[in-house]
């Protein structure tokens, strides 16, 4: 897949903006703050429906606006593909596909986007919500129906939450609260999708990973993923083990650690058992890359599961390879990742990569240059189309 052309419309920094790529090497240059990172995440959000940098939709709404637009135009070998998105700083955002009105979760058939990033060491160093969030992102871009279950599983645990904190306040105790037992039934049956889904992934990103680890950071440290799974009666957000001999199918296990826990999520008004409390165990050499691997090996770790993401979407898409992104990542390696990595890349059909520093892109991804200034977006070679026409996604 290509992204031929970008348009923004209130988007970040921009009032509007027009890119056009090309095949290949892509490379936008420009100082810290210009907005290049800003046309990354615009390309990323029609992949992932969501942001690298934050959680919520509003900060990517230009101020003093109520929406912005993403419209690209990608190319799927012979097939154009118009896809557009307008993000709303309140309420449900609004898709098109080809000018006709589609549901958002549509758009990651699409746009597949792998982003290598700064924030991506975040994935091995940071709290268990950065790992499920690089999970939950790329079982989207691998099945997108999973966009809507995430979706319900969320709106769920936040009416099961509010109840739970309701009858806290209430005090009302154990049986006194049945209708508890309707969202325990939503909860386990919408989570056991969700985790069945992650231990899959787990499993078939294991081989690519050690590969990709091993060609990055020149090595074999045998990297392994598990899921630390909340039903198995721990808790791994706060660093609980499991019980190392519980056995059994998902969903079971997911009712009876909901029952085991029923007192203590009364107690503390929350939900203490699902997907949303599992975390990815990463491991080097045999131990958890969190608190144990040097720098380096964190960031080898972290580009293997970029990589290992990128060649899993090119092995099982019809679309054929996805989009790299590398946004800012060759300042933060040593000259000899940078080497690796531009290598192991530049073979994928288009590669978008961004720096402040022209000199830190390797020569064999240094080709198209486009150049950004104060969101004034410069290219050192004309554009072959046409601009698309900015305008709003209507209902």
């Amino acid at each position: 897949m290509i992204v031929e052309h970008l348009s923004l419309v209130d988007f970040r920094n921009y009032a509007t903006a027009e890119l056009s790529l090309h095949s290949g090497p892509n490379v936008l240059v420009g100082r810290n703050g210009q907005g290049k990172t800003n046309l990354a995440e615009a390309v990323v959000f029609l992949a992932t429906l969501g942001s690298h940098r934050v959680s919520s939709d509003a900060p990517m709404v230009r101020d003093g606006q109520e929406f912005a637009i993403i419209r690209a135009r990608l190319s799927h070998g012979e097939r154009k593909v118009l896809a557009e998105v307008q993000v709303n700083r309140q309420g449900s955002n609004k898709a098109r596909i080809n000018g006709s009105p589609s549901k958002i979760n549509e758009l990651p058939r699409y746009a597949h986007v792998v982003l290598f990033a700064p924030e991506d060491l975040q994935i091995v160093r940071g709290d268990p919500s950065s790992r499920r969030r690089f999970a939950d992102q790329l079982l989207i871009q691998r099945t997108p129906r999973m966009a809507a279950v995430l979706g319900d599983y969320d709106r769920v645990l936040k009416q099961r939450t509010a109840l739970l904190k309701s009858a806290r306040a209430r005090g009302v105790r154990g049986e006194g609260l049945t209708t508890l037992d309707v969202w325990d039934d939503k909860l386990v049956a919408l989570g056991s999708e969700i985790i069945d889904a992650r231990q899959r992934l787990a499993t078939d990103m294991q081989g690519p990973v050690a590969t990709a680890y091993a060609a990055i950071a020149g090595a074999d440290h045998q990297p392994q993923l598990e899921w630390a799974l909340s039903v198995r009666g721990g808790d791994p957000e706060e660093g609980e083990e499991a019980a190392s001999d519980t056995r059994g199918e998902i969903a079971d296990l997911f009712r009876a650690a909901l029952q085991a826990k029923r007192t203590q999520e009364l107690d503390r008004g929350l939900t203490l058992v699902g997907p949303h409390r599992d975390d990815l165990i990463l491991r080097v050499r045999g131990l958890p890359v969190k608190g144990y691997a040097s720098h380096g090996e964190s960031w080898s770790v972290a580009l293997a599961l970029r990589l290992a993401s990128a060649e899993l979407l090119r092995s099982e898409s019809p679309a054929g390879d996805p989009v790299l992104i590398l946004d800012d990542v060759f300042a933060e390696l040593d000259a000899d990742r940078r080497q690796r990595l531009a290598a192991l890349t530049a073979g994928y059909e288009q590669v978008v990569v961004t720096a402040a520093v022209e000199e830190d892109i390797p020569a064999v991804l240094h080709a198209h240059v486009v150049r950004i200034d104060a969101g004034t977006i410069s290219d050192e070679r004309p554009a072959m189309d046409a601009e698309i026409q900015p305008g709003g996604v209507d209902d």
